[in-house]
């Protein structure tokens, strides 16, 4: 009868207050459990409804955002990086491919506008990355599951957030779970200047692991040199000139590398192997050249080396997602320690999405283009 006679009253003095407090009773929330109108609402979106080129098939669209409920957790997007895994997916060339039409991206940080009246673990104004690929980041605003999220600390830079749950988590597995390495020992790489081989320079040198760096030769190679060395690289050569015998020579001052990291495939892949230590681990977690990887059999007999591959998602799968979080945060204290720093970035507003897209398929761009919203 109290609330009867509160809700006739509000109804003669106004109309609107009435009907939101109707809302509210007929859906039994308590006003923790939102902090925003969950009132559908538009929201910018780059959607694909086929794969292909990704200039071609990913368009800029509106979409319906759902009302916040349960377990829901509404986002605002902050900025969402354009991966090499993104095009793959749209493309059709990857190992996860969600159901069509989709949203692209895979990675980015958002931050909490309202929760659902289950949520236990975020709260309006939390920072928040994926828990899994496919979710779709590269939009104005969404509604996620809370499972679907990670809670993430607001005291590093964005851009680090934005990048923060695909290349340094891939990085720092690798030169963990494979070789137990000591601090001296060496890591050789291919593919130095993409995202992940700038997170595995600065996390080696954190560790106190040497790297031998190796990239594609181009014009600005002394920039490039100098700029990897910047972050902590030993040692940086071209794929022509790790082939020389002069090599060697490197190894005088350091150990063979045990551990090898390979995104390349193809003679890369291979020149790694050779300078494996014996009993030492290539492991391959991407394929630019688009060529097999290729180990003659005297080296897999007589060096006993092993080929391994490595999948962030299947990792995912593979664990809690407390080990995930604890990845993340122990991640996290490198970046506020100076030691883990995001990849050079070029910010292209939603809008200009064909830039970035088109930017991010281009040879020899090292900086990652992300997403604003």
């Amino acid at each position: 009868m109290l609330v009867s006679g509160l809700l006739t009253g509000a109804r003669a003095r106004a109309p609107v207050l009435a009907g939101l407090l109707e809302t509210w009773l007929r859906r039994g929330r308590t006003a923790s459990s939102y902090s925003a109108s969950s009132e559908p609402s538009k929201v910018r979106a780059l959607i694909y409804g086929n794969h292909g080129d990704p200039a071609k098939v990913i368009q800029l669209k509106n979409l319906e955002l759902t009302a916040v409920e349960g377990s829901d957790v509404h986002v605002r997007m902050l900025a969402a990086p354009v991966n090499p895994s993104d095009i793959n997916m749209i493309q059709g060339n990857y190992g996860l491919l969600p159901k069509l039409p989709a949203v692209g991206g895979n990675e980015g940080v958002g931050q909490v506008v309202a929760v659902g009246s289950s949520v236990s673990r975020l709260k309006p104004g939390d920072w928040v990355i994926p828990a899994t690929a496919g979710l779709g980041t590269w939009r104005t605003e969404a509604v996620f599951s809370e499972e679907a999220l990670i809670g993430i600390p607001k005291d590093i830079p964005l851009q680090s957030a934005a990048t923060l749950g695909v290349n340094p988590c891939t990085a720092y597995r690798m030169l963990v779970d494979f070789e137990q390495l000591q601090p001296g020992d060496s890591v050789i790489q291919n593919a130095s200047n993409s995202g992940v081989g700038q997170a595995v320079i600065q996390i080696a040198s954190a560790l106190r692991l040497k790297t031998i760096n190796v990239v594609r030769d181009r014009p600005d190679i002394q920039k490039l040199t100098d700029r990897l060395k910047n972050l902590g690289a030993d040692y940086v050569l071209t794929e022509e000139e790790l082939r020389i015998p002069e090599t060697k020579t490197i190894f005088k001052d350091l150990p063979l590398p045990r551990l090898a990291l390979n995104c390349v495939g193809g003679k890369s892949s291979t020149e790694l192997l050779r300078h494996l230590a014996p009993g030492g681990t290539m492991v391959t977690y991407g394929g630019m050249a688009k060529q097999p990887v290729t180990a003659s059999v005297s080296l897999l007999i007589f060096k006993d080396l092993r080929l391994r591959g490595f999948w962030l998602s299947q990792w995912k799968k593979n664990h809690s997602s407390d080990e995930f979080k604890e990845l993340i945060l122990t991640l996290c204290d490198l970046i506020r320690h100076g030691q883990l720093t995001a990849p050079a970035c070029s910010e292209v507003p939603l809008q200009d999405y064909q830039q970035a897209l088109e930017a991010s398929m281009k040879p020899f761009v090292s900086s990652k283009q992300i997403l604003t919203m």
